[in-house]
């Protein structure tokens, strides 16, 4: 078995509520190994040799069943998120502001003219860059002054779910991978 991190959109935002103790038994019950969660606000560490898209829908038909949540799941295996870990575009400002970088990990890709329009709304030195079905955002000033925060929605970017860098790291050693 290996590793799989499992990412809630909106977690513990606007009355969508699933205490991490429920997530971790409900993991359990569903025959995944080792539950683990990291803060309270989506983020599900599991061991589970199932294929990231098949545990995406049963953990996503699980949370509807079980708590009335219907919320985006994103699955990650460990070398996706190293590759995630690896291609951030900001690793200077990551590494002196790590709370200011957001990594987006995209459930279906990034929609068509996304990123240009982050690139319109940025302001203040904001940047963001995609790779693959990651985008990645630099705040300069943090996520609550930006507009491009504001505006980038699962209308305009598609359905995704962010986590700053230390999360992102924090994600990283629970799976086996060591800091960059």
């Amino acid at each position: 078995m290996t590793h799989r991190i499992i990412l809630f959109r909106g977690m513990n935002t606007g009355g969508v509520r699933a205490p991490v103790a429920d997530q971790r038994a409900m993991a359990e019950a569903m025959g995944l190994k080792n539950p683990r969660t990291l803060l309270a606000s989506g983020n599900l560490v599991v061991e589970s040799d199932k294929a990231t898209a098949a545990l995406e829908r049963e953990i996503e038909a699980e949370m509807e069943r079980r708590f009335g949540l219907g919320i985006a799941a994103m699955v990650r295996t460990p070398e996706q998120w190293a590759r995630l870990v690896a291609a951030n575009p900001f690793p200077d400002e990551a590494a002196a502001h790590p709370s200011r970088v957001l990594a987006m990990v995209m459930k279906d890709g990034i929609r068509d003219g996304a990123l240009d329009a982050c690139r319109d709304l940025a302001a203040g030195g904001e940047r963001v860059e995609a790779v693959g079905d990651v985008l990645y955002f630099w705040f300069p000033e943090g996520q609550g002054q930006s507009g491009v925060f504001k505006k980038a929605t699962p209308r305009l970017l598609g359905m995704g779910t962010g986590r700053n860098w230390n999360t992102v790291l924090k994600l990283g050693e629970m799976v086996g991978l060591s800091p960059p």
